[in-house]
């Protein structure tokens, strides 16, 4: 089931970015949780537009990359790879193809290799 707010109600989340820092892990929990609080867009799509967000910033890479917790995110939320992967294909006419490339390299890491055509 999905969360209500994935972030206040995801423990783990929380876990992981009090481990960055607890200070950090704190103000992130209270000002994302605020924000993933918001009534109008359903939580499944702010996982999506995070993982936009990520490819577009190029921020899928690399040490303490933010894309694995918000592809978790997407999947707590009721995504499927399959949802993902297309939104990574859509991205690639917005953001760029080598982003998009590079994300689905990391999605494939997460995730494990797809088989997806």
């Amino acid at each position: 089931m999905p969360y209500e707010n994935a972030v206040l109600d995801d423990k783990d989340l929380q876990a992981g970015l009090s481990g960055i820092n607890p200070k950090f892990g704190d103000f992130v929990t209270r000002v994302a949780g605020e924000a993933w609080g918001l009534p109008l867009i359903d939580q499944k799509t702010k996982a999506f537009i995070t993982i936009a967000v990520d490819l577009v910033n190029n921020t899928q890479i690399g040490i303490g990359s933010p894309f694995e917790a918000h592809v978790n995110m997407a999947l707590k939320q009721g995504a499927t790879r399959e949802e993902i992967e297309e939104l990574l294909l859509f991205m690639a006419v917005y953001a760029g193809f080598n982003k998009s490339a590079s994300a689905f390299v990391a999605l494939n890491q997460v995730l494990g290799s797809s088989n997806s055509d």
